[in-house]
């Protein structure tokens, strides 16, 4: 038996080594598995090597899902059409008082910059994630990693322009987003045209994740998106209904069909219209959603 104070110093760090695993790995219930894995690992070791129990279970938790990443990406090569990251429920609530802290926490866990972080190496993605999103210091990623300081500064630096190329770049107060994500739900349902292009960027585009088990388009929409939308609401969803979460950092809107989760919708905001719309239908990383 495991004596309380080990479960209850676990239990402490679950919420992070949850956030540092999706962030690795974008995907629910692998980062679920990642950090079982590293309980497992915490629950066999010897406590008194253990100097601080934070950076060990980080250091354990990283490696654990530099490992997976592997595997995802072998076992996603086969994916249909658009990939977009698990929906993950991201209300900080009280543990993350700082809104400062709580901004750079949003961000690094937004859609669109987790699309970004897809296309970096393993080690590099870990880097900016340990770095960026959890402010660890140089020197104890580099101990994290078994690497040199000066390596993971270059790893930091590369990553760091990377995801500043290709991650959107408007800044959006987070009640305007879910005004707009309000009257986007509005506009949708109620089939108004004239009030859904008006809401949207010339060159809005729409990303629909199905993985090939539902309906949605195979390619990115760059154009048509307004009546593309319509349509989809005109076939409708029997006994639908809404519900609005935080999910990755931002308001989105969960369409539901009775009490199963159909599809979720979240919005890319800049100059106070929509750049970007994302759409999850894939049942599979649906299933974590509350209905």
């Amino acid at each position: 038996m495991l004596s309380d104070t080990a479960t209850d110093v676990f239990e402490e760090h679950r919420p992070l080594l949850m956030g540092v695993a999706y962030r690795m790995l974008g995907r629910v219930a692998d980062a679920e598995d990642v950090v079982q894995d590293a309980w497992l690992r915490w629950s066999g070791v010897d406590r008194s090597t253990v100097r601080e129990s934070r950076p060990y279970l980080v250091r354990v938790t990283t490696r654990l899902a530099i490992d997976r990443l592997a595997r995802i990406k072998a076992r996603d090569e086969a994916y249909v059409g658009p990939w977009l990251p698990e929906p993950y429920a991201t209300d900080f609530g009280d543990t993350v008082p700082d809104g400062a802290e709580r901004a750079v926490l949003a961000d690094t866990v937004s859609l669109a910059v987790l699309v970004v972080l897809e296309s970096l190496s393993p080690l590099e993605r870990a880097v900016f994630v340990l770095r960026e999103a959890f402010g660890f210091p140089f020197a104890d990623i580099a101990a994290m990693l078994d690497r040199s300081e000066t390596a993971v500064r270059q790893l930091a630096g590369r990553a760091r322009r990377h995801v500043a190329e290709r991650r959107p770049r408007f800044e959006v107060d987070p009640v305007q987003r879910r005004e707009l994500t309000e009257r986007f739900l509005a506009a949708a349902s109620g089939g108004d045209l004239d009030a859904l292009m008006e809401l949207l960027a010339p060159d809005a585009r729409l990303v629909g994740d199905s993985g090939g088990k539902a309906k949605a388009p195979v390619r990115v929409l760059e154009s048509a998106v307004g009546r593309f939308l319509l349509g989809a609401a005109r076939k409708g969803v029997e006994d639908v209904s809404y519900r609005f979460l935080e999910l990755n950092g931002g308001p989105a809107l969960l369409v539901l069909s009775g009490d199963r989760p159909d599809c979720v919708f979240q919005l890319e905001v800049g100059d106070g219209r929509i750049q970007a719309v994302y759409v999850v239908r894939n049942p599979d990383k649906l299933r974590a959603l509350p209905a």
